[in-house]
């Protein structure tokens, strides 16, 4: 049973092999953040404030490395061009706090 399905992973991992010619695309530079935020780490909890100084609507939200603990990420909040706003995450119980926090666009 286990080997039929090896078998069956293979072929499907075969047919998402990118075609040539298409991995400089995947390679290529990423997208740059665009808002300006600054984090905070306060005990178990992690935040990002941000701004958005863009013309256009953009969305981000919190990301938090949880020592021992589960590591999570925050709400998703959009800000308007002009407004600032934040996202938080509360580690969990058992954690030994909140270590690295940073912030995701998307």
């Amino acid at each position: 049973m286990k080997r039929v399905g090896a078998a069956i992973l293979l072929a499907g991992a075969a047919t998402v092999a990118p075609l040539a010619g298409t991995a400089a695309a995947a390679d290529g530079p990423r997208a740059q953040n665009v808002l300006n935020c600054r984090t905070e780490a306060i005990g178990k909890q992690g935040w990002a404030h941000c701004t958005n100084n863009t013309d256009q609507a953009v969305a981000f939200r919190v990301t938090v490395v949880c020592g021992v603990g589960f590591d999570g990420s925050g709400e998703w909040v959009t800000l308007n061009p002009g407004a600032s706003g934040s996202s938080g995450f509360e580690c969990g119980e058992l954690s030994t706090g909140a270590g690295s926090v940073s912030w995701e666009e998307g």
